[in-house]
């Protein structure tokens, strides 16, 4: 007879969990902490755990790393219960350890079904475990604002912090700029792992002071038990350390970057693609003043491409053509189409759609795009989820809203499947791999 254990500080739950499973013939034992949970698995290794994610003593994420530290309990299913459905508290269980994750209340038919899935036909048949699928990836938004920090009334609904995505995916977590969007970021880490020491990667874009701007306040920089690598191209005067350095002198900050250098590698990259743990990461030139990339990760749930700051040639050339050299137009739109194959397929397009088309005839070669470029270079390049980025510093909420509409309309004159959102702090995007 198979064996479940559930552990929950609830008793009527428990009862409710263990009446469900005894019906279907399984043996149960009862857990009311986390502790004593983790005891009662190493004491009979069952095949199935249910865990409340938030109990005293001991978490649903500390049970989750206990269990799989165990050699005996390597062919047990977890599954983390809770009444909470945020998706960054699914994508902590799941990195933890989990299997599955339920939000409560617990339907019976929800139950049979999972139990089915990870254990085969969910009948206390002898079965030998499917290997469970990977974690979903997870994208979140901290910062989205170009050039400088916008806050206020007007900007509360897309958020006012500049550059600063968030990447969780295959057991690392990937921070793609540091404007000052990377502080709250830093924050949320903290009170996430307030004891865990942390694995860290920054992959910089370039080191204008949008992109850069937050990092002497990203909090986990200063603790010793963390650790944290920042990759990126060198610049044309300095070198990227002495970049980063720069901005933390005495006359600047209080605390300069030698004194918490000790917990921070950082690395200039020579080769356009490189690996994150079992990431790929390939980047690409943008059309940007100085030295200024975009990346692609290739992750197990889909691709995140981030290019936060670009000019796509095409228009740029012909609004010059007047002036330009013979064939400028043609290499421009030679170079678009090597961003079209960059971007090609991606789930996740993180874009530069700084400008509409009236306010680009004023900035043509400041290294921004128009919205209609984007959203055409998207459809064009089938990629699934586009995200206008990099807004204007002057823009407010509503002008962002209708920059959305107008690209949303000419992706669905293109007929094109690619949906469009414009990028707002807070934002989360999950993507789950194929079983």
């Amino acid at each position: 007879m198979k064996a479940a254990l559930i552990i929950d500080d609830d008793p009527i739950l428990r009862a409710s969990l263990a009446q469900m499973l005894t019906q279907e013939g399984w043996r149960i034992f009862e857990a009311e902490d986390g502790e004593a949970g983790i005891n009662l698995a190493r004491q009979h290794r069952p095949e199935v755990v249910l865990c409340d994610l938030l109990m005293p003593r001991c978490n649903g994420y500390q049970v989750c790393r206990s269990i799989r530290a165990e050699n005996s309990l390597r062919h047990t299913r977890i599954i983390v219960t809770s009444g909470r459905g945020y998706a960054t508290d699914r994508l902590n269980a799941l990195e933890a350890g989990a299997d599955e994750y339920l939000v409560k209340p617990v339907q019976p038919a929800d139950l049979q079904q999972l139990l089915c899935r990870i254990s085969g036909n969910g009948s206390p048949v002898e079965t030998v475990p499917a290997a469970p699928a990977p974690p979903p990836v997870m994208v979140r938004f901290w910062g989205v604002r170009g050039s400088i920090p916008t806050p206020g009334p007007s900007t509360l609904f897309y958020g006012g912090n500049t550059s600063c995505v968030e990447v969780r995916a295959d057991g690392e977590i990937i921070i793609l700029d540091a404007g000052s969007g990377i502080r709250p970021l830093g924050l949320q880490l903290k009170k996430e792992f307030p004891t865990e020491p942390l694995n860290l990667t920054l992959l910089l874009t370039h080191t204008h002071w949008d992109h850069i701007q937050g990092f002497p306040f990203f909090l986990p920089a200063y603790s010793p038990k963390n650790r944290l690598r920042i990759l990126g191209y060198e610049g044309a005067r300095q070198g990227l350390g002495k970049t980063l350095s720069a901005q933390m002198e005495r006359p600047y900050f209080p605390t300069s970057l030698e004194e918490v250098r000790a917990n921070i590698e950082i690395e200039e990259q020579k080769e356009m693609a490189f690996t994150v743990g079992r990431i790929k990461v390939r980047a690409w030139f943008a059309n940007h003043p100085g030295i200024c990339v975009g990346y692609r990760l290739e992750t197990s749930a889909g691709s995140v491409v981030f290019l936060p700051d670009n000019e796509p040639f095409q228009r740029m050339r012909a609004k010059a053509a007047g002036n330009a050299a013979p064939g400028s137009v043609e290499f421009g739109r030679q170079e678009d189409e090597k961003l079209i194959e960059f971007i090609a397929g991606a789930d996740v397009l993180i874009i530069d759609s700084q400008y509409d088309a009236a306010e680009y005839e004023s900035h043509i070669g400041w290294g921004h795009a128009c919205v209609d470029d984007v959203a055409a270079l998207a459809a064009q390049a089938r990629v699934k989820q586009l995200f206008l980025f990099h807004h204007d510093p002057s823009h407010d909420d509503e002008k962002i809203s209708r920059m959305l509409a107008h690209a949303r309309q000419l992706v669905a004159g293109l007929k094109s499947a690619t949906t469009v959102e414009a990028a707002r702090e807070g934002l989360t995007v999950v993507l789950t791999p194929a079983r």
